[in-house]
């Protein structure tokens, strides 16, 4: 699947779209902090979506498709009516976290009910303060688009028992971007226990950027990742399936195919009795 744009947009670029008739501005959170957050300041026009209300469907117990399961198509379809997006439009998101958190979640979920016009905006709420961009505290009420049209999710998913062949296949790499103390079960301060899929290659999604928090550029992302997606068919998952979509951005900016998505995560893998490895 190709997209016309590129999938990341800087702050200069934004500032040069604002006025644009379909350009929908979304600030992407996590929970009550973020919500706080965007009441306190946002880009200016921005709509909120909320990465536990809108882009997951939790389940009581995380073992059922780890922390944050995604929502039905149709649902997400709804949010995407709710919020005014329709397939014509040109959709930039942001979060304050370089795009790891719900950012580089809501570009993939657009991305895989085959919607082009998406971006991530490079370095986030942070790159576009110290550009200049317009900053307020204004809530913005979004205005119901028709039903938007998304029938499946059409990039790759993996399931658990996927997963389990693939870390085994050598053919196959399972890439883990959470941080490598975490990889290593050193300690985990989320999920109940520590360590990692067993053949699992550590890749924190923190190399993906440079030191100003900016994603590295298409070149160097292509060096990369090249050796591993060249050889290998790449899984890439993370703590529950969110921050692995920036990965996944980064990878697509370097102009690579988009690998499987593991949404479960290790929120799934380490509840259902599956064998675990560390590398202390």
């Amino acid at each position: 699947m190709k997209t016309e744009l590129h999938p990341l947009i800087t702050a200069a670029e934004l500032e040069a779209l604002l006025g644009s008739t379909n350009l929908i501005i979304v600030d992407a959170g996590s929970g009550g902090p973020a919500k706080e957050a965007y009441a306190k300041k946002h880009i200016a026009g921005a709509l909120y979506v909320d990465l536990n209300d809108d882009l997951s469907d939790t389940k009581e117990d995380a073992a059922d498709g780890g922390r944050h399961p995604l929502p039905s198509v149709q649902a997400f379809g709804q949010t995407l009516s709710n919020l005014g997006i329709s397939s014509e439009s040109h959709v930039v998101v942001y979060d304050d976290k370089g795009g790891a958190n719900a950012a580089a979640r809501f570009w993939w979920m657009l991305r895989s009910v085959g919607h082009q016009k998406v971006q991530v905006l490079n370095g986030g709420l942070q790159a576009a303060e110290k550009y200049g961009c317009q900053i307020n505290n204004i809530e913005v009420k979004p205005e119901a688009s028709g039903p938007y049209p998304a029938s499946d999710w059409q990039f790759p998913i993996s399931t658990i028992d996927e997963v389990e062949g693939a870390s085994s296949h050598r053919k196959s790499v399972v890439i883990d971007v959470r941080e490598a103390y975490r990889y290593k079960g050193v300690s985990e301060p989320i999920d109940l226990i520590a360590g990692h899929i067993p053949g699992a290659v550590n890749i924190p999604l923190q190399e993906n950027l440079d030191e100003n928090g900016l994603f590295l550029s298409p070149s160097a992302l292509q060096e990369k990742y090249a050796a591993i997606m060249h050889e290998y068919k790449a899984t890439i998952h993370c703590g529950s399936g969110v921050t692995a979509c920036h990965t996944i951005l980064a990878i697509a900016s370097a102009g690579f195919e988009i690998p499987k998505l593991y949404v479960g995560s290790w929120s799934e893998w380490s509840r259902n009795d599956k064998p675990i490895a560390k590398a202390v």
